[in-house]
């Protein structure tokens, strides 16, 4: 049964100021959430568990979480599927599949996050099926990256799909074009990049307005670029990706940061009005693998390999301060002037105020329980949700939430 609206508008005013999550890194893709009245300090065992639940699935995707219903992507011995769970309770409500299961020896199952629009939810699975559901759980329409020119990348299709209106946009790759739009509603294919072809890696696409223009942004393993409304390509810029190119690109006025692993680093790119583009730095001072990277004012901070955990000045690329001993390599996420890291190692979560004068722990507790099911190679690779007052975590079927509201 749902909680009603009556109650969770009373359970949402302990929060001065409540957000959902309704996509990949929350409202605006960037890892920030805009929720205040929040603990700054947790107790020693950490904040309170609300509730746990076994019925996510095997896989690595993170959360949409909208009102009272959140929604994850989790594959059993054959399918994968959009799950919905009760945000309050953690209950099961539906599940609906969105493909076959993805085999891979870092772990099976889908990686993705999915989309909530109004009435309708968008999934896309570890294979390439692309499904867009009704928040009853009935399939709309569907598509196939793998029809549209797209091959499953080496970890599998990954990125996010992207709602922005009436369109829902992802990352086929391949000789047909490496994005494709379709309408929200019909599911019509609306276009596809023709002149923009290399293949799909593992980053989201980040909707902008540029001097007034609408302009989406993706990363790739050897290209950062912009698409207009249509698809038309506006600028592009070579990037030298190795291995799995995943970080979600971060735009703010009219500048693009752009990070990898494997050694990679990261660059700032200035994007003019007229869309040419001037290379502003490229170093190495952030070598971001999958953890995500946040950028809060003049400063950015994340997980840098070899280094740890890292503030850098946005706009010249200097780092500001790192902290390598006290967590290990991890995901991150932002609310109400704290930082939530997430130790991939061992679900360790960590609160650090975010500030450029350096690491300032305020709690710190591990994600309990955890998995017997991860592969040998897999880690607690799913990133963290605040949204409503709750923190959620996950390690492949197990969903925790806690309660982090003052």
């Amino acid at each position: 049964m749902r909680i009603p609206v009556a109650c969770l508008l009373i359970i949402f005013a302990a929060v001065s100021n409540a957000d959902d999550w309704p996509t990949w890194r929350g409202v605006q893709r960037d890892g920030v959430s805009q929720e205040t009245g929040l603990l700054s300090e947790w107790p020693s065992a950490g904040p309170r568990k609300v509730w746990t639940s076994s019925d996510a699935g095997l896989g690595y995707s993170s959360f949409a979480v909208v009102g009272d219903r959140l929604y994850t992507l989790g594959a059993d011995e054959n399918e994968e599927y959009l799950i919905a769970l009760d945000a309050m309770t953690g209950k099961k409500i539906w599940q609906t599949s969105i493909g076959a299961r993805l085999a891979n020896d870092w772990g099976d199952g889908p990686r993705s996050t999915p989309t909530v629009a109004g009435d309708l939810v968008v999934a896309l699975g570890g294979k390439g099926g692309l499904r867009c559901v009704s928040t009853d759980g009935t399939v709309k329409w569907s598509a196939e990256m793998t029809e549209l020119g797209g091959s499953v990348p080496n970890w599998g299709y990954s990125e996010s799909p992207l709602v922005d209106g009436d369109k829902v946009l992802c990352t086929p790759g391949g000789s047909n074009g490496t994005v494709v739009a379709f309408d929200l509603e019909s599911g019509k294919k609306l276009w596809q990049s023709s002149d923009m072809t290399v293949k799909a890696h593992y980053s989201s696409i980040v909707p902008v307005e540029h001097f007034g223009k609408r302009q989406y942004i993706q990363l790739t393993e050897s290209k950062v670029f912009g698409l207009d409304a249509e698809g038309s390509l506006l600028w592009q810029s070579d990037w030298p990706g190795k291995v799995a190119v995943i970080p979600t690109p971060i735009y703010h006025d009219g500048f693009v940061y752009v990070a990898s692993g494997y050694g990679i680093g990261c660059a700032l790119l200035k994007i003019s009005q007229d869309n040419s583009v001037t290379p502003v730095y490229d170093n190495k001072n952030m070598k971001n693998h999958h953890g995500g990277v946040i950028r809060l004012g003049d400063y950015v901070y994340g997980y840098s390999d070899g280094v740890g955990w890292l503030c850098q000045e946005m706009n010249s690329g200097e780092i500001v301060w790192n902290e390598k001993s006290k967590l290990d390599k991890g995901s991150v996420a932002y609310a109400d002037g704290m930082l939530y890291c997430l130790s991939e190692k061992d679900g360790t979560c960590v609160l650090v105020k975010a500030t450029p004068e350096g690491w300032e722990e305020h709690g710190r507790f591990v994600l309990e329980p955890q998995t017997k099911q991860r592969s040998i190679k897999g880690k607690v690779w799913t990133h963290p949700v605040i949204a409503n007052g709750r923190l959620y975590l996950r390690d492949q079927e197990i969903v925790c939430c806690y309660d982090i509201a003052k």
